[in-house]
């Protein structure tokens, strides 16, 4: 498929946390596609790499870093090693999430509610960090595509955690947006649905649910989303094509934040 057909990201660089399977994955190998070069960052190695030979099969440009972004090191030695290969960083997509929780409120686990906090809000809110002083360094901009969640406008139960966190991605983005602005550094968020991934998967057996019914109860569309169409969302808003928006959230949900 042509480049042309995609919004342009044309040598850019760009970083997508969690890239190693799901969305992750999908939104590294479009933006390769579209001609960005990109740094593959993930915890698991194996599946990583995965990613960076598939976008070199198809002709693209790819780094794999190990990165666990509950760590500020790891979060650090990604923008340097980032840097140290490209250049420099245009784009960010800070996609990296763990599983969340299933308990109800009185019975939440404190130990896993610490663990999905340093991944999915510290995590986020540290590579924002690195993220911004390199673009500061560089002077010029950047763009920041946080990923969040419709758990992040409608909770759901048993997931206290999941919940609080994906809100909070919300709430870092706007603040992100209102305090750089000024320095062409736009910061927005996705909110995915029901999105086909291992991670839905796993909830569907987990809690015995049908998939056909739980599918209209979260799409007004009827069916579970790709992975593809949420790294559509965040290519289009990591892209010149977008450039006059910052602070906002695409809502990749089939309208069910609507009703």
């Amino acid at each position: 498929m042509s480049k042309k057909t995609f919004p342009v990201v044309e040598n850019k660089v760009a970083i997508v946390t969690g890239a190693a399977m799901g969305m992750g994955r999908a939104t590294a190998i479009l933006f390769a596609k579209a001609g960005a070069k990109v740094v593959v960052a993930d915890i698991n190695e194996e599946k990583g790499q995965e990613t960076v030979a598939e976008i070199k099969e198809s002709g693209g440009e790819a780094h794999f870093v190990q990165t666990n972004i509950a760590d500020t090191n790891d979060i650090q030695a990604l923008v340097q090693a980032t840097v140290s290969t490209y250049g420099r960083l245009d784009i960010a997509v800070n996609n990296a999430a763990i599983t969340p929780d299933n308990k109800p409120v009185a019975e939440f686990d404190e130990a896993y509610w610490d663990k999905l906090m340093s991944i999915d809000l510290k995590g986020v809110a540290l590579c924002m960090k690195y993220q911004i002083q390199q673009f500061l360094k560089q002077g010029d901009g950047g763009s920041i595509i946080n990923i969040s969640s419709v758990s992040g406008f409608r909770p759901q139960p048993n997931n206290i955690a999941y919940v609080a966190a994906k809100h909070g991605v919300v709430g870092m983005t706007k603040v992100a947006a209102l305090e750089y602005g000024d320095k062409q550094i736009r910061v927005n968020s996705v909110a995915p649905g029901a999105i086909d991934t291992p991670m839905l998967r796993g909830a569907l057996e987990e809690h015995g649910l049908n998939e056909a019914e739980y599918a209209l109860q979260l799409s007004l569309l009827g069916r579970f989303g790709k992975d593809r169409e949420v790294a559509e969302a965040t290519l289009w808003l990591a892209s010149d094509q977008a450039s006059y928006i910052t602070g906002t959230t695409i809502h990749a949900d089939a309208g069910y934040t609507s009703r």
